[in-house]
């Protein structure tokens, strides 16, 4: 995301939207975000208008309402029919229920949960033994769900999620590409962070920003080069944020270059 105390990603931002629709690039958000936030920061930040969103952690997906102005967007059944045959044998009620006798998980606010999406906070200090204790839980009644979890950056709380098994934000890229249509190789994907990590991996030409983690860059290198990919579908950039993807996308050609 631009941080409007740096100018130089402002202005880059502004380049980014202006290049996208002269040079007619498709734009798709894919984050861990639920809806609500991330209508409430694009809005915020002023980002572009994109045609999908993936969100809630890669189990839902939506898709902008031609028919209508503005950050209309509609839910992409097909997708969600698709996760539902992976959970048939125990569907996300009956998992909520199993985990109950679990003490220290702390059910997420209603608009963070979903019906292929169970998500916890937990002290950040229990998060492993209880990560632990789910996947006992998952294992005994043979459960179609995988576990992600984390530390929130900016409060320090343990996070849980719990999705349909093999389910994640770059399972929900590969679906939509297929879903949409397009080539692989039409897409670049821009991340900085490990749970971006499949996604810039898994064949598309990528962009690390320069603001990743260097075990991401380092990773996402290694994995190109044992999967000989081109090496020109990984570039790194130099820039950080919004600045690195401007700088990314036109070393992939998407833009005119300067």
């Amino acid at each position: 995301l631009p941080l409007h105390a740096h100018q130089r990603h402002v202005l880059n931002l502004a380049r980014l939207q202006q290049e996208l629709v002269n040079n007619h690039v498709e734009i798709v958000f894919v984050t861990g975000r639920h809806l609500e936030s991330v209508l409430e920061v694009a809005q915020e930040e002023q980002l572009p208008l994109p045609n999908w969103i993936i969100c809630d952690v890669g189990t839902s997906i939506y898709q902008r309402c031609d028919s209508e102005p503005g950050w209309r967007f509609s839910h992409v059944e097909a997708y969600q029919d698709r996760q539902a045959q992976i959970v048939a044998g125990l569907p996300i009620d009956q998992l909520r229920e199993l985990l109950q006798t679990i003490a220290g998980l702390r059910l997420q606010e209603e608009a963070k949960l979903g019906p292929y999406k169970l998500s916890y906070y937990v002290d950040a200090s229990r998060l492993s033994a209880l990560v632990l204790e789910i996947q006992k839980v998952l294992e005994h009644h043979n459960a179609p769900y995988s576990i992600i979890h984390s530390v929130d950056p900016f409060n320090g709380d343990g996070l849980i999620d719990l999705l349909p098994a093999g389910v994640s934000k770059a399972f929900a890229l590969a679906w939509w590409v297929q879903h949409a249509g397009i080539a692989p190789k039409a897409v670049v994907f821009a991340g900085d962070s490990g749970n971006d990590l499949a996604a810039l991996t898994a064949g598309y030409r990528a962009i690390v920003v320069g603001n990743a983690d260097r075990s991401v860059a380092n990773q996402a290198k290694e994995a190109h080069r044992d999967a000989n990919y081109a090496e020109e579908f990984l570039y790194l950039a130099e820039a950080p944020a919004t600045s690195g993807v401007v700088e990314g996308c036109r070393r992939h050609g998407l833009f005119d270059r300067p």
